[in-house]
């Protein structure tokens, strides 16, 4: 009875040892599964990443994309020619005056009168809001 506990041990061992290696076994299978279905993933990617390559015509593209340019352009020109028509048909007159006035309240408030004398500021910023002040009115 003594030989067989201790046989019995061994067998338990054993089974316990053989379990393990078929834990092993049946997680690398996993693993490889696992593989195998990402390698078919990649390959219907490829497939369909290879159909869009086909289908894409780069010059095509690039000729739509300076048509696109093109037309936008003439868009734009037009609707700056029909803004400059409505500005000019609506043009009170009175746009200028107030848009001076509305300058020389901010040139008064930042310390600039209109005869380009500078209150209360060092040289150096007086010249430079002097030159602004002179561009200013330039670009008017």
């Amino acid at each position: 009875m003594a030989k067989d506990l201790v046989r019995t041990k061994r067998y338990v061992e054993k089974f316990y040892g053989m379990k393990t290696q078929l834990q092993a076994v049946s997680l690398k299978m996993q693993t490889l599964r696992s593989t195998q279905a990402m390698a078919d993933a990649m390959r219907g990617v490829t497939k369909a990443m290879r159909k869009m390559n086909n289908q894409l015509k780069l010059p095509e593209i690039q000729k739509i994309m300076q048509d696109f340019d093109r037309e936008s352009e003439v868009m734009n020109m037009k609707e700056e020619m029909m803004s400059d028509a409505i500005d000019d048909a609506m043009d009170e007159g009175d746009d200028e005056e107030e848009s001076e006035q509305i300058v020389n309240q901010v040139l008064e408030e930042i310390g600039i009168n209109l005869e380009g004398q500078v209150l209360n500021m060092p040289a150096q910023t007086s010249e430079w809001f002097v030159k602004k002040k002179k561009t200013l009115f330039f670009c008017r």
